[in-house]
């Protein structure tokens, strides 16, 4: 059990960058695995969601080498190359791992079992396995719907025409993986814009994506060929310090070398709607990805509704919006992020609960949340294991008039190993309990 205790006060400076981007890092290890030749990857995340996913392909007969300081190569199999599993596979706490690989296993002609920490095991699959079904995959979840997971990989797949009743990266992500595999052609329509970081990855890799408006489409039975990966520093990571930057008098921050893709920059969007400074500088490439340093300098943010538009660009980023929220002036509402109800916890319900723990206006609904801003003081936070939630209320930290103990902290080590030591440095009064 680790805990975080946090002194009330502080603002944030310097330059600094947080660990590289958790979504391209699966990413890189899944194609990788299934394309023809080694594939570098550099800034890859060091972080236990990310190396769930490479214990898996190495499980699956992929040899994999590294990580070493970000680095590792991947020798990839071809598209039909993995084996089989003798045990069970294990994705930890990562439902991008799980979920991903439900599309990727459906086209393998072999039988796989996935399986979950107890927070993964809770969390819903049909949404994944129902569309795949329609494919002719069979994918069987456990009660509820939920994992562990067994999938009867099957080699004649159908291509199938799919409208997303709800927008969705994950459910896209593996739809797409699943039609490389398949007979014809898959086509995915989304409600909203989702990222974006599948369709750009399957491209560098050389795999042809189609893109219509709101319509993605790939055709089975083309080729993988390997590549050089850098992964840009994860946008999620660098939003608790944009808005630890936003909230605290006195803080000027860079963040180095940060993805900024256009699928994920729903958190700046939002930021700035509330008044935030945030600046991008020396804007490039990046293993096909856009890149920026990001300036983010103390401003006094103003409650917004926060457009329905947005929700699925920054759903990650909501427990850390709710902290902006609680200091910005007036009223913040949020609507239309019912899938927050379904993450690592309640994140609607856990965030309430501990904003009222330190005095903040905050009521939950059921497709969000009305925050009211005001003054606030410390005490105890439960982060129920969700790391998002741990790193979001030790930046609430920065304005409070009390110190701040966040029980529950071990799974921040899934998306951020070195928060603690980062944090600090960038002046946040922080130190981990075992």
């Amino acid at each position: 059990m680790i805990t975080y205790e946090l002194q009330a006060g502080g603002a944030l400076t310097g330059r600094i960058r947080v660990p590289g981007d958790k979504s391209i890092s699966h990413r890189s290890i899944m194609l990788g695995a299934i394309a023809e030749g080694i594939t570098h990857v550099s800034g890859f995340l060091e972080g236990e969601d990310a190396i769930a996913t490479m214990n898996v392909f190495r499980a699956l007969g992929v040899r994999i080498e590294g990580p070493r300081h970000g680095n590792v190569e991947v020798h990839g199999v071809g598209m039909h190359g993995l084996k089989p599993s003798r045990a069970v596979l294990d994705c930890g706490n990562s439902g991008t791992s799980m979920r991903l690989l439900c599309g990727l296993l459906a086209g393998q002609n072999f039988v796989s079992e996935l399986t979950g920490d107890q927070s993964l095991c809770r969390r819903p699959m049909k949404r994944v396995a129902d569309p795949l079904g329609k494919m002719r995959a069979g994918i069987h979840t456990s009660e509820g719907g939920r994992p562990p997971l067994k999938i009867m990989g099957v080699a004649n797949l159908h291509g199938i025409e799919y409208a997303m009743p709800i927008a969705s990266a994950q459910v896209k992500s593996a739809l797409l993986l699943a039609g490389i595999y398949a007979r014809g052609k898959t086509c995915i329509t989304e409600p909203a814009p989702t990222r974006d970081h599948t369709e750009r990855m399957l491209a560098a890799f050389g795999y042809p994506v189609e893109r219509s408006s709101s319509t993605v489409c790939v055709e089975g039975g083309g080729k993988l060929v390997a590549t050089d990966i850098e992964v840009p520093a994860d946008i999620s990571s660098a939003a608790f310090f944009m808005v630890g930057a936003s909230i605290a008098p006195g803080s000027d921050i860079t963040l180095e070398r940060v993805g900024v893709n256009p699928t994920r920059t729903g958190v700046i969007d939002i930021l700035r709607l509330m008044g935030a400074n945030i600046e991008f500088l020396n804007q490039r490439q990046a293993g096909g990805e856009p890149v920026a340093d990001i300036r983010v300098r103390y401003a006094q943010l103003k409650g917004i509704e926060i457009p329905v538009a947005l929700v699925p660009l920054a759903i990650d980023e909501f427990p850390v919006l709710f902290v902006a929220a609680a200091n910005a002036h007036g009223v913040t509402l949020l609507r239309g992020a019912e899938e927050l109800r379904v993450k690592e916890s309640d994140r609607i319900a856990v965030m309430a609960d501990g904003l009222k723990t330190l005095g903040v206006a905050a009521e939950p609904t059921a497709d969000g949340m009305r925050v009211t801003g005001s003054d606030y003081a410390g005490g105890m936070v439960a982060s129920h294991a969700d790391h998002r939630i741990a790193m979001a209320f030790a930046i609430a930290a920065l304005r409070a008039h009390a110190p701040i103990t966040i029980t529950d902290c071990a799974n921040v080590a899934t998306s951020f190993p070195g928060f603690v030591e980062l944090a600090a440095g960038a002046g946040l009064g922080i130190r981990e309990q075992n």
